[in-house]
């Protein structure tokens, strides 16, 4: 798999931050959507969630190793919890450039939008195709994996949907 499929798609092992961080930016995008802001407010507050959300997912799983290990972490161990959880950033990357487009006047702020809340029902879409994979899923489970995932998704896109265009 390339990096750049990695960073925007996610990895095996990466599924709970990507599908996370999906979930929260496409929620971001939706309470943006629902105040009015355009495309480059939009794309600064999900870049602001997602970055918040991954501190604060480092610095509480920093916590938790250091109260599992009973000493404090070193730097070597805090980079490794750092990089285990930015899946859940790099979940934002694909939607973020999708409203940067808007931003930038080459798509409208409405198709941006629409955009980025697509990249994330597709990246969704395939972290439960990834899961059913490594499940070993019948075809009706990898149906029912795939629906979860996207439901979760849809049920965001329906309140963008419903609260601002």
């Amino acid at each position: 798999m390339s990096r750049v499929s990695r960073i925007v798609f996610g990895s095996r092992n990466s599924i709970a931050g990507t599908v996370y961080g999906t979930i929260v930016t496409m929620g971001a995008i939706a309470a943006g959507a629902a105040e009015g802001a355009g495309a480059g407010t939009l794309a600064a507050a999900v870049a602001a969630t997602v970055l918040v959300l991954w501190i604060a997912h480092v610095y509480s799983h920093a916590l938790a190793e250091t109260v599992r290990l009973g000493r404090r972490i070193d730097v070597t161990e805090l980079r490794s919890v750092a990089r285990r959880e930015l899946a859940i950033v790099l979940a934002a990357v694909a939607p973020v450039a999708a409203l940067l487009l808007g931003e930038l006047g080459v798509l409208r702020d409405v198709t941006a939008g629409w955009l980025a809340m697509g990249f994330g029902l597709a990246i969704l879409f395939l972290q439960g195709i990834r899961y059913a994979s490594v499940e070993r899923l019948s075809p009706a489970g990898t149906a029912v994996a795939v629906g979860v995932n996207l439901g979760l998704g849809l049920i965001i896109v329906g309140l963008k949907a419903g609260l601002g265009h």
